[in-house]
Formats: structure tokens, C-alpha cells, sequence
């Protein structure tokens, strides 16, 4: 099979008829020389560093050959589903930490084709002498700068060092304000850009919102109110932050999600899943959400704490407004803030209401199954099980995913109670399925 018969087959696999024009630029650049690929988050960079890594793969090579380096587990899961979905045939392995080493070790006892990982958890399996990288032709580094940025140098510099047969390196980033170390081996790379300038991005449209008092909470609701139920993404400097405003908008009635780095992989996982299928159209994070989350594209981003810097700015704001959408960024300044000075153009303001409207509530419900990946439960199987079983129509199932342990749908809001009386004494391929929503 040609190389362009082989991404053919992988595009049919994942229902994609076109690329787009970064993605084919990758592939037509080839795999013969290393390559330096730079583009927003959210514009397909995996499946433009995936689709050339296949055609490098062989079935005889039993060993690992290719290594992918992710700065966060969501991404790295991310990593691994889009690859799963491409339908190749390789084993592929990832890795990261929040959850038991033990399983990763008894999979990696049969070396898969592609391993991913997060940087400590790789070093740890490299310490731990439960992986060889000795067969390793192509390493690849997504977000490179943000791995940079959360301090995994040390980490990465050693990893690297045990690749003794590479042929080619990728580096991906959404910004180039990063040098790349000699450590990485890039030599005379194949560089590609796709940055927008986000501090001048047309179809940004970005307001100030002055909040009367140092404390935001109730301006950031009255803002929230005017979004009409669309997605919105807000901003916080601190973790305690988070939760704060988590806290007090769930009091308020309003469907939210918070997230940030000090919560447990399944938490993350949840909140992640419920943003994505729409029954929590409020996500609250810091900055760890501006980059390497598979995310969809937002409406609103919201700096309920201003940025630290100008990039963090730009990140951010990259979570709406991108691939030819619209999209509207709210600065909200209390009584001693002011307007950065790396805010291009004066953001207009955007004046609240008096009195605060009632926030539109989601159609949609996450219900939960207890049973994932690990039960050989597939995404196919949860879909006729609420179909066949719990009487829902096409439209009433909105985005399913499924987990290692667990498995998320979306369903219309007004069918929840009569799904779950349906299903509550059913099974699932002859296992019973306990359920929450």
C-alpha cells in the first residue's frame, strides 16, 4: 500500500473528507527531515503529525517507534484517541500520571508501536526500566513550549537521551516565542507556521466590563446572563479561584464545571466531558485550559482575572474566534484595574443590566455508566443501549464518550427520568450497568 493509499484509508476511518490547509501542508512536506510545526490549538495538529507517522510505522518491528511527548494527560488521551480512531492496527500505549503505574506496565509488557506519555510518567517507566526506547525512529513533541512552560525540561532532556536510532524529530507549538534547546537534536528543520496574530484577530471582538466592586462574582454572573446559554470559558489566576467562583455560580443555579491541575484524573475527565457535550455550558479553569485540551470551539472567552502576561493573553483568547469563527473575549476590570497595555485596540464596554437575568439552562444531561474500556465496551454499544433500551430517539442522544471505567452521554433534559427508569434493571452485553445523572 502507498503512503498516500495508507492516509487515504486512516482520513475514511475517521469520516474526514478534506484537510485542511495546515494538515495538508504537513503531509506534503514528507517525513524525511525533521520539522518545526507551529499553529493554533484547536487547528488539527495531531491529526496532521499522526497521519505522516503511520506511513513510517512497520508490523515486523516489534519494539517502540515512535514516542510522543504530551505537557498534560488530557492531551495525551487526546493524542491516543485520534490515533485509535485512525483504525491503523498498531498497538499504541499512553501513559501519564492520576492513575495506578500498574496498569501501564502490564500493557507496556508488549511493546506497542506508538507509546504516549506526559514527561514524568515516562521518566518514571524509564527509571523503572519498564520501557526501551532504543527502537525509537521518530520522537515527537506536541505543545513543546508548554512543557517548557510547566518546567519539564529536566524531564525531557532525559528522555531524550535514550534515543539512540532516531531518523526524524517533530515539534509542535501554538507560539514561537520559544527557542528550541539543542537538546531536542532539531537540526535545519522543515518549519511550518500557521499563527494568527490573536491581539489582532478580526474576528475577535473583545469588551471591558467594569465590575463596581473589587469582588467580581456578581458581575461575572450578570455577564454570564447576557451570553443567552451560549459556551462560555472563564478565566481565573489561582486554583482557589476556581472553586470559589465554581462554588458560588452553582449556587446561583447556574450549570458549571470547574478545572484546573489540582483535581483527580476522573474529576478532570468529567468536567472535560460535560463542557464538551453542552450540559455544562459554564467552564471555569485556569490558564491550564488555553492550551492542549480537546475542547471545542467556545463563544465567550471570560478574563475574570486578568492575564499574567501578554502570551497568556493570546492563549487564551485562542479558545474562541479561530478557524474562520467569530468569537468575543470580556475583559472584567474591578475599580483598580485597568486595560493591559498589550490589549491592541481599546476594547469597547459592555454594559450590564441593573438587574441580572436568569441564566438559560442547558437541554442537555450527562448521564454516567459504570462501564468503559476496560469492560471491552465500545461507543457503538453504548448507543443502542440507550436507543434499544432506553427508548431515545436519534435526537434525544447527544455526544457519548467513553472512558477505562466509565462511559458519558449526553441526553436531553426532559427524557432523564423516564431513561433512567428504563434502563435502571437492564444490561449492557450481559453486564449490569449502574447509572448516574
Amino acid at each position: 500500500m502507498t503512503e498516500n493509499e495508507l492516509i487515504s484509508r486512516a482520513l475514511k476511518q475517521v469520516g474526514i473528507e478534506e484537510l485542511n490547509e495546515m494538515q495538508r501542508a504537513v503531509i506534503e512536506a514528507g517525513t524525511a527531515k525533521d520539522m518545526v510545526l507551529l499553529s493554533p490549538t484547536g487547528s488539527g495538529k495531531t491529526l496532521a503529525f499522526l497521519l505522516p507517522l503511520l506511513t513510517t510505522l512497520t508490523p515486523e518491528d516489534k519494539k517502540i517507534q515512535a514516542l510522543i511527548i504530551a505537557p498534560s494527560r488530557e492531551l495525551a488521551l487526546q493524542i491516543e484517541t485520534v490515533f485509535r480512531l485512525l483504525g491503523s492496527g498498531y498497538k499504541v500505549t499512553c501513559c501519564y500520571g492520576g492513575h495506578p503505574i500498574r496498569t501501564e506496565k502490564k500493557s507496556l509488557e508488549h511493546p506497542p508501536a506508538v507509546l504516549i506519555g506526559t514527561p514524568g510518567r515516562l521518566l518514571d517507566h524509564l527509571e523503572r526500566h519498564t520501557i526501551d526506547l532504543d527502537h525509537v525512529r521518530t520522537p515527537i513533541l506536541d505543545e513543546f513550549d508548554k512543557s517548557l512552560e510547566l518546567g519539564f525540561t529536566a524531564e525531557m532532556k532525559e528522555i531524550l537521551s535514550h534515543l539512540p536510532a532516531v531518523r526524524r524529530r517533530v515539534l509542535t507549538s501554538a507560539t514561537d516565542a520559544v527557542d528550541i534547546p539543542p537538546f531536542t537534536g532539531i537540526t535545519q528543520p522543515v518549519r511550518l507556521s500557521f499563527l494568527t496574530d490573536n491581539r489582532t484577530n478580526k474576528a475577535l471582538t473583545v469588551y471591558k466590563v467594569q465590575s463596581p466592586v473589587k469582588d467580581k462574582l456578581e458581575t461575572l454572573y450578570a455577564l454570564l446572563g447576557e451570553l443567552w446559554g451560549e459556551s462560555a470559558l472563564v478565566f481565573c489566576n489561582l486554583r482557589e479561584a476556581v472553586e470559589r467562583v465554581s462554588h458560588y455560580l452553582t449556587e446561583r443555579g447556574v450549570d458549571n464545571e470547574a478545572f484546573h491541575g489540582g483535581m483527580e484524573q476522573p474529576e478532570r475527565e468529567w468536567a472535560l466531558s460535560k463542557f464538551r457535550n453542552g450540559s455544562a455550558t459554564v467552564f471555569i479553569s485556569t490558564d491550564l485550559a488555553s492550551r492542549g485540551l480537546d475542547i471545542p470551539e467556545v463563544q465567550h472567552v471570560i478574563h475574570y482575572h486578568l492575564p499574567v502576561n501578554e502570551e497568556a493573553y493570546v492563549h487564551r483568547n485562542g479558545r474562541t474566534a479561530r478557524m474562520h469563527a467569530e468569537g468575543t473575549a470580556f475583559l472584567i476590570l474591578n475599580e483598580i484595574e485597568e486595560v493591559p497595555e498589550y490589549v491592541v485596540r481599546e476594547p469597547e464596554e459592555f454594559y450590564l443590566p441593573e438587574q441580572p437575568k436568569k441564566l438559560v439552562v442547558s437541554e442537555w444531561v450527562t448521564l454516567t455508566l459504570n462501564r468503559g474500556k476496560r469492560d471491552k465496551v465500545s461507543k457503538k454499544d453504548v448507543v443502542g443501549f440507550l436507543f434499544q433500551k432506553g427508548g431515545l430517539e436519534k435526537d434525544e442522544l447527544g455526544v457519548v464518550e467513553v472512558k477505562e471505567s466509565c462511559s458519558y452521554a449526553a441526553v436531553k433534559r426532559n427524557r432523564l427520568p423516564e431513561v433512567v427508569a428504563r434502563i435502571r434493571d437492564e444490561k449492557m452485553k450481559n453486564m449490569r450497568v449502574r447509572i448516574s445523572g
